[in-house]
């Protein structure tokens, strides 16, 4: 989170460089931030391989303001749902992170906060006029549920459930400190019981085994057919034998930019990993996750004004085809 800020920006020289080169590093998340309300990123020059559209009756779950929705099958079959918070003055200053609860993806109930900066901050103290709490995930591994999170001027974390309960109480794993700088932290826990730190665009790291910092140096995973699958909203999975990447891109359709998600896959963790494809139009940054019934799904905001809403928690089904690739319905 997985970069916005509602501003005005003077963006020719960025988009002359920035498409002369067909690079995408730093100067992309400078890039276009009035599109995406704040969270920059770079227009591809060429538009993507259409995907499947979104559903005709695709709804939000309900009616709050979330970016960056994640979901999270609990132990006891209960669905927990999170996200960035705050409107409208989310791209500056936030409580904290909000947790809503349900048993069956439908009917959603709040939590409240769980971790707020009134009681629980630690390291992630005000920048100028700068808290918030962006892309918060919900993890359930080792016995407990875990956060990755970032805070809006850069710098990463993990906090730890003390209950082992989704409502908490949580601890930073590492309260001195940001374990990565940058932003969009996500959680991979492998079949072999390893925890990855993911983070901004594909960076990764094995976690130390209590998850209180990095147990080796950073890796980029990248797509076959690009420097990044995409510049932010990082998420990485497994699904049938298969490591699924996802980030969100801006790109470019017909005359809209367009927040996507796109994917790349690899049989190996550090890859290589295949060509990027547009995966969920207007999905950028969301995440996948596996339901009670083994069932597979995407998470939704919606970003760009072409979306079909803007900025509620919405979920839609996805499987993996054939080949590998991550495809929207059932």
């Amino acid at each position: 989170m997985q970069a916005l800020r509602s501003m005005q920006y003077n963006l020719g020289a960025a988009i002359a460089g920035l498409l002369l080169s067909g690079s995408a590093g730093a100067a992309e998340v400078q890039f276009i931030k009035a599109t995406t309300g704040g969270r920059s990123g770079a227009v591809q020059r060429a538009e993507p391989p259409p995907a499947a559209a979104l559903p005709a009756d695709f709804k939000p779950l309900f009616d709050y303001p979330v970016r960056d929705t994640c979901v999270c099958l609990g132990p006891d079959g209960t669905y927990y749902l999170t996200g960035t918070t705050g409107h409208p003055t989310w791209w500056n200053t936030n409580e904290g992170i909000r947790v809503w609860k349900s048993k069956d993806l439908k009917t959603w109930e709040p939590l409240g906060l769980v971790w707020s900066f009134a009681k629980d901050v630690t390291w992630q103290k005000p920048k100028g006029n700068h808290q918030a709490i962006w892309a918060p995930e919900l993890h359930y591994f080792k016995g407990t549920f875990w956060f990755a999170y970032c805070v809006n001027y850069g710098g990463t974390g993990i906090l730890r459930s003390k209950s082992g309960k989704a409502e908490g109480p949580y601890e930073d794993v590492k309260p001195d400190g940001p374990l990565t700088s940058e932003i969009d932290a996500s959680l991979f826990a492998d079949e072999d019981g390893r925890v990855y730190f993911v983070w901004q665009n594909g960076k990764i790291a094995r976690l130390k085994d209590d998850l209180s910092g990095l147990a080796e140096a950073p890796r980029h995973l990248k797509p076959a057919n690009a420097n990044h699958v995409g510049f932010e909203g990082v998420f990485l999975t497994k699904i049938n034998g298969r490591y699924q990447l996802i980030c969100a891109k801006i790109n470019k359709h017909g005359k809209d930019s367009i927040y996507d998600c796109m994917a790349a896959s690899a049989d190996a963790l550090y890859g290589p990993y295949g060509n990027a494809y547009l995966a969920v139009p207007h999905g950028g940054h969301n995440m996948l996750f596996k339901d009670a019934q083994g069932h597979w799904w995407s998470t939704f905001f919606g970003n760009d004004p072409q979306a079909p809403f803007r900025e509620r928690p919405a979920i839609l089904p996805i499987h993996v085809n054939a080949v590998g690739n991550i495809e929207m319905g059932r």
